[in-house]
């Protein structure tokens, strides 16, 4: 028997024009303990603290928990009892990846107590299998930026480094926004135009976060996804235009409604982005943070 307790980062995907293929990793952390207990029988019973409290499921379909079931079977190891301790502070259904959170956090402790030694890309394509695109569990999993993108064997990634002078700054509604809602407002096809136009900006985008923020408020503009999905949370459009209106880079956050601006230098301002924030949305400046991490680990 054994227990292990991993830290896991919020991550913002999209960043405008990258849909489900670049995303960044934030320094806002859940952090969740797995104790295996007597007996192979795969029941778990969770206790959650902070964000979901009262709303999770706190049997073997909370999603750390149903993650772990299946990267234990991945792993060809029978799952044991388990008691899962969640400290949540990443958002419920806001755009900062917390579903991908839970499943990066269910990956890493079922492979480390089974001693698994499963590698980086096989719990990215895992992650990614599980949770149906990579723009978000590769920042969770790898930390900074990432450029996530899929092949036959599954989904890859590489992080990169964003430039020290870049800072995000998160703008989170009261209101909940759900991401298979979002998707649905896509369309099936989109103009010649408008795609070479999110192919230029995303290719610029990597170059900006790295080395010329000054390039930042182009390289962030989107015509694939924002428009459509403006209807559906109108509160977060206008404020996504103020900033924009300002000459600030910000974009939806994932499907939203979050959502995420790039201070350069610290401006502007001496309180940088914070008096943008309108009524009913709690503002954040946060760190580029490092992946999930396995903090403790050990045998009884």
């Amino acid at each position: 028997m054994g227990s292990a307790t991993v830290r896991v980062p919020a991550t913002s995907a999209n960043l405008g024009p990258g849909f489900d293929s670049l995303g960044l990793a934030l320094g806002l952390f859940d952090e969740v303990t797995a104790t295996a207990l007597e007996g192979a029988t795969g029941t778990v019973s969770v206790e959650v603290t902070g964000e979901g409290a009262g709303a999770v499921a706190t049997d073997e379909s909370h999603l750390v928990a149903a993650t772990m079931l299946r990267a234990f079977d991945a792993l060809g190891v029978r799952a044991p009892e388990l008691k899962l301790e969640c400290r949540n502070r990443i958002p419920h259904a806001r755009g900062l990846g917390s579903s991908s959170a839970a499943i990066v956090a269910g990956i890493m402790l079922a492979d480390a107590l089974a001693a698994g030694g499963m590698s980086r890309a096989e719990k990215l394509a895992l992650a990614s299998e599980i949770e149906g695109h990579p723009d978000n569990v590769a920042p969770c999993l790898l930390g900074g930026f990432t450029i996530a993108y899929g092949t036959d064997e599954g989904a890859r990634a590489v992080s990169l480094e964003p430039s020290p002078r870049v800072r995000p700054w998160v703008f989170v509604p009261e209101g909940q926004g759900l991401t298979a809602v979002a998707r649905a407002a896509l369309p099936e096809r989109v103009s010649y135009a408008d795609a070479v136009f999110n192919l230029s900006r995303a290719a610029l985008l990597v170059d900006a976060l790295t080395r010329k923020p000054s390039r930042l408020f182009d390289a962030t503009a989107d015509r694939l996804h924002q428009s459509y999905r403006a209807e559906g949370m109108p509160e977060s459009t206008r404020l996504l235009e103020q900033l924009r209106s300002a000459g600030i880079a910000a974009a939806v956050s994932g499907a939203g409604p979050t959502v995420i601006a790039l201070s350069v230098d610290g401006g502007p301002g001496p309180e940088g982005l914070a008096g943008f924030a309108p009524a009913g949305f709690e503002v954040m400046s946060l760190d580029v943070a490092d992946g999930a991490v396995i903090t403790a680990s050990g045998t009884e």
